[in-house]
């Protein structure tokens, strides 16, 4: 397991820019070493119906059938790319990267999801080198695997990221965090040890959407993180969950 490394924030955002407006600034006048690894599941889905093509999820996973790569990964390049230069634009000099790029995400596929895959090796040279030199790495959730490009469930592979520079994650959503009773903000988590977290799942507390998200921050946990952190992706969100003061911060123990 990497040893923590609070040098370096690793930063999950969705795919669109316009929902991003907010924390766009925020992520450009981030004063040390960002990496940040976007979604974009709903482009992905209006591209497929555009082609004719249906989408099909099993237990929240996108099914990605070998016809439809190209299409994913034709998309989340682009936003990639789009993301970049919206920080660049805003003084951070920043690359759109495929996680197949120089095998910066070597994955591997899983089963019964056709071009899906799972990190098993994440390229942490050239993201150091790349932070060094004053880049920002911005990925594409693209995996490279010995049959070709898999595609990466966003939320795991910002994860894997993380847990490899031994560094701590900001997931950022459309919630304020983890709540006690659905859609009330004063109910937040605050702070959830990993067996807090699973025990929640377990009484149904966590449910739904919300599932996949906490076992992407308990993976991440896992893979070698000092905490992840789920929190609304609002203007100041990233320094407030930096400092713990916003959403909920997920540790080992608490």
């Amino acid at each position: 397991m990497p040893e923590a490394n609070e040098s370096i924030l690793v930063v999950k955002v969705g795919g669109s820019l316009g929902s991003q407006e907010a924390i766009i600034p925020e992520l450009a006048a981030w004063e040390g070493h960002l990496v940040v690894v976007h979604g974009g599941g709903p482009q992905i889905g209006a591209f497929l119906r555009e082609l004719g093509k249906e989408t099909v999820f099993v237990e929240g996973q996108r099914v990605t059938p070998p016809d439809q790569i190209d299409a994913v990964e034709m998309v989340l390049t682009r936003i990639g790319k789009i993301l970049a230069h919206a920080l660049s634009e805003k003084g951070r000099p920043s690359l759109g990267l495929s996680g197949r790029d120089a095998g910066l995400l070597l994955a591997e596929p899983q089963e019964g999801l056709g071009r899906v895959g799972r990190v098993r090796a994440v390229n942490t040279r050239l993201l150091r080198s790349l932070l060094d030199a004053g880049h920002t790495p911005v990925i594409s959730p693209l995996g490279a695997s010995r049959d070709g490009v898999l595609n990466i469930n966003a939320d795991l592979a910002a994860a894997a990221v993380a847990g490899a520079l031994g560094s701590p994650i900001v997931f950022l959503t459309d919630v304020p965090g983890v709540l006690a009773r659905p859609g009330d903000p004063e109910s937040r988590f605050r702070h959830l040890a990993k067996t807090e977290a699973l025990g929640l799942i377990e009484k149904g507390v966590i449910a739904g959407g919300m599932i996949p998200k906490v076992k992407a921050a308990i993976a991440a946990l896992d893979a070698g993180s000092p905490w992840a952190t789920i929190a609304k992706g609002d203007a100041g969100a990233i320094r407030r969950a930096w400092q713990g003061q916003a959403g909920t911060r997920f540790q080992t123990t608490v």
